[in-house]
């Protein structure tokens, strides 16, 4: 208060050298009250003065007719006619920001390109595959006894006709079923990567939708495969060699999930090429398929010497289930990317 009062008073001192005319009949611009301060008037003083002393006064709008209109032609008229009709006021530029200072026209511009989607930036991915990697580490602790065994046992060659199925606890039975599981993901992952990196880049649904998608479909093939093992085993073999096959077949495919694990990291935070993990992972494949190969002959056809019916027996009951399940991948595939 001390400071605006003073601020007044040194204005009104300097106001008096200013003829009354000019005061009356001319509105004091800022520059001129500013001028009347000295020099080392704080920034309070000075607003005070220009509040004391310039006032907002009404706006007079010009009653002079508009002359801006080409030569020639009437004269436009006013916006402010009511009976003007609405295309006459709006134009295609009406509503641009740039035509009205009070709208927020947005950042000015061009926008840059957007962050490309990587699978290491993908916080979900990133935290299933370190979510797998440390449930197997636990799971393995555990049954390392179990895999060595069932590893020894699975090249064991038995010379006896009635071939005897190893017993397994329910925690062993339950690694089993979870790196079955963990499989089922990992294949998953390795065709969306194959997806976005060979056939698209975008689908109609969430990247996290397709994933879901991909894993219940291999899950759903090795059930089916499962299923029909067991009951062609059932109709042609016997009971303990139907149960030697099934437990041979779990641990293969949980193996194959511990064999492309190394694949996921590698394509996941390694940039190593997608041919290059194709080829692994065909690979991989082809090995375990050779391994079952060779077991399914071991148990249903070593004394039999029926080669060829062997041969029919393991084409209709895994090659064709493979490539079926490859079809119905890529024919889904089909529906759910965006074609353009």
């Amino acid at each position: 208060m001390w400071q605006q009062a003073d601020s007044t008073a040194l204005v009104e001192q300097e106001a008096q050298s200013v003829p009354t005319t000019a005061r009356q009949h001319k509105q004091l611009t800022p520059a001129q009250v500013l001028s009347w301060l000295p020099k080392n008037a704080t920034p309070e003083q000075q607003d005070s003065a220009i509040q004391a002393h310039i006032k907002p006064s009404e706006i007079h709008w010009s009653n002079e007719p508009d002359t801006l209109h080409l030569p020639g032609h009437p004269v436009g008229r006013s916006f402010r006619d009511v009976s003007l009709p609405k295309y006459y006021k709006e134009s295609f530029f009406s509503k641009d920001s740039l035509f009205h200072p009070e709208l927020q026209g947005g950042r000015p511009g061009v926008a840059g390109d957007p962050v490309p989607y990587t699978i290491a930036g993908d916080n979900l991915i990133t935290s299933i595959l370190l979510g797998c990697f440390i449930l197997t580490m636990l799971a393995f602790s555990q049954s390392r006894r179990f895999i060595f065994r069932q590893t020894r046992n699975f090249f064991y060659v038995q010379h006896s006709d009635r071939p005897t199925a190893l017993t397994e606890t329910g925690g062993e039975m339950r690694f089993q079923i979870f790196l079955i599981l963990q499989t089922c993901l990992l294949i998953s992952l390795l065709y969306f990567f194959y997806s976005k990196a060979q056939l698209n880049d975008t689908f109609v649904i969430e990247q996290y939708q397709v994933i879901g998608i991909y894993t219940g479909s291999i899950a759903g093939y090795f059930l089916l495969k499962i299923i029909l093992y067991s009951f062609i085993n059932w109709v042609f073999f016997d009971r303990r060699r139907n149960i030697q096959w099934i437990h041979s077949c779990l641990f293969i495919g949980a193996m194959e999930g511990v064999l492309l694990f190394p694949a996921i990291m590698l394509l996941a935070f390694f940039n190593l090429s997608v041919s290059t993990i194709s080829i692994y992972v065909i690979v991989v494949l082809a090995l375990l398929k050779l391994l079952l190969f060779y077991k399914s002959y071991i148990i249903f056809f070593r004394k039999r010497a029926v080669f060829v019916q062997f041969f029919l027996y393991f084409c209709a009951l895994e090659i064709l289930p493979l490539l079926a399940i490859w079809g119905a991948l890529v024919t889904m595939n089909g529906y759910l990317k965006i074609n353009f």
